[in-house]
């Protein structure tokens, strides 16, 4: 069999809070890596606590691409990052190293690999519609709608993700496709590169929920809320950004305007958090070709196996 002549990249894929970042520097520190970050929320700068962005030490040792490249207010599309991944990645290769992409964002993760099908532009008329349908039906409804023609899609987007619950049923209501087939595994369009898969995650699930828990009220200790109230103070930003959607920020976002208490918002993100964790999960069981790797083992023998793993895994590479 013709061996496999694309330059190796490793995915790092994992839910939130898993300790990816962790390993991630670990394996910069012994291996050619460089980090590429694959988080739709990292992308935002004056986002720091909330999405356990690495902070400067650890930035100076295991410098991460495609974090703080947008603003609160701007959006950043699969495509986009797609081609800002695709770019980092050949720089790196460039010089002889190997992309490490490191993250939990299941959307982005398929992008790369199997590329986008081009999505119908934004129709006026139907946009429309569907928020009509919204104020008198009620979101729920329109999830259930989604979940009926595109479980796929249904199931990785949010039940109060109302911009993309609305643009999925309207990709539908265009094409007669679910949003979900847009992603293609098309000759010529997939990722250029040998992909090596990581996959880190607990063995038991309570250990993940125990550490989104802690995680939540360690960033409140490091000044979360004071960081969410600079962003609600600028004026420029609203709930249905999708920054402002991110777990986390939605629920003190709702603080900072007088719609909850700390107590009731603190149970709620760490509510959000747990699900979140859940969906990916549920997106990671279905990920063929990877290696699966115990996130609740000794953190120590946790990197010397993923070493071991990665190192022979390269030593397969032409």
């Amino acid at each position: 069999m013709a061996r496999n002549k694309q330059p190796p990249a490793v995915f790092l894929m994992g839910p939130t809070g898993v300790g990816k970042t962790a390993l991630a520097v670990e394996l910069v520190a012994q291996l050619p890596f460089e980090i590429i970050s694959v988080d739709s929320a990292m992308i935002y700068r004056g986002m720091d606590i909330g999405t356990a962005k690495p902070g400067a030490d650890v930035l100076r040792r295991a410098p991460h691409r495609l974090i703080d490249i947008r603003d609160p207010a701007e959006s950043y599309s699969a495509a986009e990052f797609r081609r800002d991944a695709l770019a980092a990645m050949g720089e790196i290769t460039a010089k002889g190293r190997i992309p490490l992409l490191v993250g939990g964002t299941g959307l982005y993760f398929r992008a790369l690999e199997q590329g986008l099908s081009q999505l119908p532009r934004a129709d006026a008329a139907v946009r429309e519609r569907l928020r009509a349908e919204q104020e008198r039906l009620g979101l729920a409804a329109l999830h259930r709608r989604l979940a009926a023609v595109d479980p796929e899609s249904a199931r990785r987007i949010h039940a109060n993700d109302s911009q993309r619950i609305q643009r999925a049923l309207e990709v539908y209501e265009l094409t007669g496709q679910p949003l979900s087939k847009s992603f293609q595994g098309r000759r010529g369009r997939a990722c250029p590169y040998r992909l090596i898969k990581l996959i880190l995650a607990p063995a038991e699930r309570g250990w993940l929920h125990a550490r989104a828990a802690q995680r939540f009220h360690d960033m409140l200790k490091a000044g979360f809320i004071d960081e969410v109230r600079r962003l609600h103070a600028r004026g420029d930003l609203s709930p249905d950004l999708p920054a402002m959607r991110v777990v986390g920020y939605r629920q003190a976002w709702r603080y900072c305007a007088g719609g909850d208490d700390l107590a009731a918002m603190t149970e709620k993100a760490i509510a959000a958090t747990r699900q979140l964790a859940k969906r990916q999960l549920t997106w990671l069981r279905d990920e063929a070709g990877a290696h699966r790797l115990a996130a609740d083992q000794d953190g120590a023998s946790l990197a010397a196996l993923s070493v071991k793993i990665l190192r022979q895994e390269l030593a397969a590479a032409p």
